[in-house]
């Protein structure tokens, strides 16, 4: 009986690391920046959709190039940003984005806006 029961739980299919991280939903600040040259190695613009992550979220760049679902909590409005920068003065759950994502889910002279956002998995895209 306990070989049945461990065969069975060795069958079941484990999840896959950014399933669980799309999962996360996080609550922050969202802030704004001119984009550039970024942390992942990407060359961008202020009119793309792109965000730069927490230092304690960026840890080696694993992120990089994963697409997040960002939503303004006081009007609802909601958009997506890449990920391509490492935000170094953000708290761990905050974003700072390109004024083109920024533009998508409020008006850049609010300067902040409160937001939540999480992962899509690594293999999706908008």
């Amino acid at each position: 009986m306990l070989s049945a029961i461990f065969l069975l739980a060795r069958a079941a299919p484990l999840p896959d690391a950014p399933s669980l991280d799309k999962r996360i939903t996080h609550y922050g600040a969202g802030t704004w920046f001119n984009v550039g040259d970024g942390a992942c190695g990407q060359w961008n613009v202020n009119s793309d959709s792109i965000v730069a992550i927490s230092a304690q979220i960026y840890g080696t760049g694993g992120n990089c190039g994963q697409w997040v679902h960002v939503i303004n909590t006081a009007n609802g409005k909601s958009a997506y940003g890449l990920t391509r920068d490492e935000c170094e003065s953000c708290g761990s759950s905050d974003l700072d984005m390109s004024p083109g994502l920024f533009e998508q889910i409020g008006d850049l002279s609010t300067g902040m806006l409160d937001i939540s956002w999480n992962f899509m998995n690594k293999d999706w895209s908008p």
